[in-house]
């Protein structure tokens, strides 16, 4: 609901008190879609799962989203959702004459969920074959949720051809073991594990190999076991360097998350917002949001924010905003619990 805003929360609340068989249904909000439909809990997932399509069908929806029903605050066994939503599916598929509705998704949050929803979608196929183009993820691959591809680096190698001659077999065995020892010398192998590093996207995966080659280092992403880990193979020197590369990039990801993880926090306590285009307030992004929340409470008395790609200075005090071309607007700070702020 917090995703969602301040206009969907304020809509439901004014429609709680005329429920359609248990479902309010409000505008998107905040989330990319258009219609909100808010279920009243129920221990009955089949059902409400069903009554659901058959609502957006009715509607002439296309598409829709749900989440794992009732294995949040209700506590419900994950492997008996996964089965009573993934039958409902099916038996609207099937038994209904599905003109409009055309996409269900079901989004897991949590990742330990997915072996439940991908055993009991493969327990279904295994029932009956002929509803195995009813699933997004096909029968031999585990599901996954914006799993990113796993990470390649190509690595050409030069090769150095030595051509050692000598006056006996002795010596020249003698030099080719002076070499090889004077190569694996300078030759040093360091890993790093972290989780983060399964966070990589395409930015530090470019990053990476462009240490690569400059570098003239070797590395290696081993990310079919937990945690991920990072394999720099080379000369001492080069990998040393490298390796505080790799940590930034890791420590970097961290920094971005904990940023988030706050900005969530305080977006729960504390909601700041700017005029909108129809005479109501909007809420600023979280990490804005944030950004605000924290220079009030450092008792600062202006902060420049981003307004509708503008930049705005922010009288922290007086809750006023000014433009570059001097342009003034109020601004609200809205506490979510009074009794805590």
């Amino acid at each position: 609901m917090n995703a969602a805003g301040s206009q969907v929360e304020q809509e439901c609340a004014q429609r709680a008190g005329f429920p359609e068989n248990g479902m309010v249904i409000t505008q998107g909000g905040k989330l990319l879609c258009k219609k909100i439909m808010h279920l009243i809990s129920g221990n009955d997932v089949k059902g409400r799962v069903s009554f659901v399509l058959e609502k957006c069908e009715q509607k002439k929806y296309k598409s829709v989203s749900f989440p794992a029903i009732g294995t949040g605050q209700a506590a419900q066994n994950p492997a008996k959702v996964a089965d009573d939503m993934l039958d409902a599916i099916v038996e609207f598929a099937t038994e209904t004459s599905v003109q409009h509705l055309k996409n269900v998704k079901i989004v897991i949050f949590q990742r330990s969920m997915l072996k439940d929803f991908y055993e009991s979608m493969k327990k279904i196929e295994s029932s009956d074959s002929s509803i195995r183009g009813l699933w997004l993820f096909s029968r031999d691959k585990t599901p996954v949720i914006e799993k990113k591809k796993p990470a390649v680096l190509e690595k050409k190698v030069d090769l150095a051809t030595f051509q050692i001659c000598g006056e006996s077999k002795k010596n020249v065995d003698a030099a080719e073991s002076w070499i090889k020892n004077l190569i694996l010398k300078e030759q040093f192998e360091n890993i790093i594990s972290d989780e983060l590093i399964e966070s990589f996207d395409e930015r530090q995966i470019d990053a990476l190999a462009d240490l690569q080659r400059r570098k003239h280092v070797t590395i290696q992403l081993e990310n079919k076991h937990s945690p991920h880990h990072i394999k720099i193979s080379g000369i001492s020197r080069d990998v040393c360097f490298v390796s505080v590369e790799v940590q930034k990039m890791i420590q970097k990801i961290k920094d971005t998350e904990e940023e988030q993880s706050k900005a969530e926090l305080v977006y729960n306590l504390v909601e700041w917002r700017y005029p909108g285009s129809n005479g109501s307030f909007v809420a600023f992004d979280k990490l804005t949001n944030m950004q605000l929340e924290d220079a009030k409470i450092a008792k600062k008395t202006h902060l420049t924010v981003k307004i509708n790609k503008k930049n705005y200075n922010v009288d922290l005090n007086n809750l006023q905003a000014i433009d570059n071309q001097g342009k003034i607007i109020n601004i609200q700070r809205v506490p979510k619990n009074q009794g805590k702020l």
